[in-house]
């Protein structure tokens, strides 16, 4: 069991394909003691064999809860809550990551998307605010677990409790 006092973040995976994807993230949240990861739409759940492979034991350890089939209702229910949700997405208004005005003393949660359309528009609509890593080179996109790693740990530099 446990322990550990968790990072009051949700990360959302809007309709993500990659079952590798799914269980870095879920390494990755354990390693950030993220309160959990909503997994929407068509994302592969555990215990899904690539999943546990990629996840290193450590799916075992992260709140999933039960499926979400709506990342829509998902973010509703998360604003109701109380939580800022952000949409994490390269889009024409989206704020820098480092502009972001994300405080770590607040609830918060970031909607990550599908590896080829990204976020639902219907979704991102819902969010506080749209936010973009900036990439510098001919690809203007990571890997979303990539991204994910990098949001998360940008939230507990910001001084996440």
């Amino acid at each position: 069991e446990n322990t550990r006092v968790k990072h009051p973040v949700v990360i959302v995976l809007d309709n993500v394909r990659s079952a590798h994807n799914v269980g870095n993230i879920l390494r990755l949240a354990e390693a950030a003691q993220v309160e959990s990861v909503r997994l929407c739409g068509m994302t592969p759940r555990p215990p899904h064999p690539k999943i546990m492979k990629t996840a290193m034991g450590a799916a075992e350890y992260v709140d999933v809860g039960t499926a979400d089939a709506s990342t829509l209702q998902t973010v509703l229910d998360l604003k109701a809550k109380g939580y800022d949700v952000y949409g994490v997405e390269t889009t024409d208004t989206a704020i820098t990551l480092w502009d972001a005005p994300i405080s770590s003393n607040h609830p918060v949660a970031f909607v990550f998307g599908n590896e080829l359309i990204g976020v639902d528009v219907e979704v991102l609509e819902e969010c506080k605010n749209v936010i973009s890593l900036p990439t510098y080179g001919i690809k203007n996109s990571l890997n979303i677990a990539t991204c994910v790693g990098i949001v998360a740990w940008d939230y507990l530099r910001r001084g996440a409790t």
